[in-house]
């Protein structure tokens, strides 16, 4: 039996920017990939707390000390600049 289990998780985070005209992903600032252990192109499920969408993408590395969480692409039109996010990853 396999049993997939949280990894870790960014908690309430505020979303920086959204940008529909980038190919899909989020982007997170390298120092909370550092904190969290999370990696580039890991995939992330992100959860809305403003709204209640959830769904899943993959990181891409935003410049160290930004602060950055931009959703991209599709997943741009699932979030508000300003809201709160969970980015949670799962390890099996």
């Amino acid at each position: 039996m396999t049993i997939e289990m949280l990894y870790s998780k960014i908690h309430r985070a505020t979303v920086t920017d959204a940008n529909l005209n980038y190919v899909g992903s989020i982007t997170i600032d390298e120092e909370l990939l550092e904190a969290s252990k999370m990696r580039v192109g890991q995939k992330v499920e992100i959860l809305n707390i403003n709204n209640g969408e959830r769904f899943s993408t993959y990181i891409i590395l935003g410049e160290r000390g930004k602060r950055d969480i931009c959703l991209n692409g599709a997943a741009a039109r699932k979030v508000h600049k300003g809201d709160k996010v969970i980015s949670v990853a799962y390890a099996t």
